[in-house]
């Protein structure tokens, strides 16, 4: 698996094995695991299953250094041709940095996380541009006779501290997801046969 990191549509190999402490300390760790542990997962449909995963991706690839809350409002941009996360809402930066807002980010109890996407998406810009390239890597992701299971981001190598922290809960959340709805068994490729096309609604379907 390859967890879609920009830059470009550049990506980076995912080992499925524990998540680094990373200096930080042991209770620190288990706290942050703790909370991070996805809570109210359901059974889903693939469509909402692709969905979520693909959202989820496109997030946790940004770089942020803070620790994201459940419910509260995140903010995605593309700057400098690279995703970034930030509690900084566009209306409070500058026309500059408000044309590379892709959507408002939520964290979801299960560690899904949602998009609202910007009205802009819809026009064809740079950052349009970049999530369909973005869609198109991840899409080759799932080109795989593993599991999605299989294949799923448990672990981030180089990636910072609270990329890997969400990177995992989300694939536990998936992997949960899957079970429940007795889709374990299914191919990666059998589940890219069912990725729809792009465009922004996709970014919508995720939370339905």
């Amino acid at each position: 698996m390859a967890n879609i990191r920009k830059r470009g549509t550049d990506t980076t190999a995912i080992a499925s094995r524990p998540i680094n402490i990373d200096g930080k300390g042991v209770n620190g760790f288990m706290l942050d695991w703790y909370t991070s542990e996805p809570r109210g997962v359901v059974a889903k449909t693939q469509a909402q299953v692709l969905a979520e995963y693909f959202t989820s991706m496109l997030v946790l690839s940004a770089s942020f250094k803070y620790k994201p809350s459940i419910g509260v409002s995140n903010y995605l941009y593309l700057i400098d041709g690279d995703w970034a996360l930030s509690l900084i809402a566009p209306e409070q930066w500058s026309e500059e940095r408000r044309e590379g807002f892709v959507g408002t980010c939520v964290l979801q109890r299960d560690m899904t996380w949602t998009i609202t996407p910007s009205e802009r998406l819809a026009e064809q810009t740079e950052v349009s541009a970049a999530i369909a390239r973005f869609y198109d890597a991840f899409a080759e992701t799932l080109d795989s006779d593993l599991t999605l299971e299989e294949i799923l981001p448990f672990y981030v190598g180089r990636a910072p501290y609270y990329q890997r922290l969400y990177a995992s809960a989300l694939s536990r959340s998936i992997r949960a997801a899957v079970t429940l709805g007795d889709q374990r068994s299914m191919r990666a490729r059998d589940w890219r046969r069912a990725l729809p096309r792009y465009d922004s609604a996709l970014l919508l379907a995720s939370g339905a």
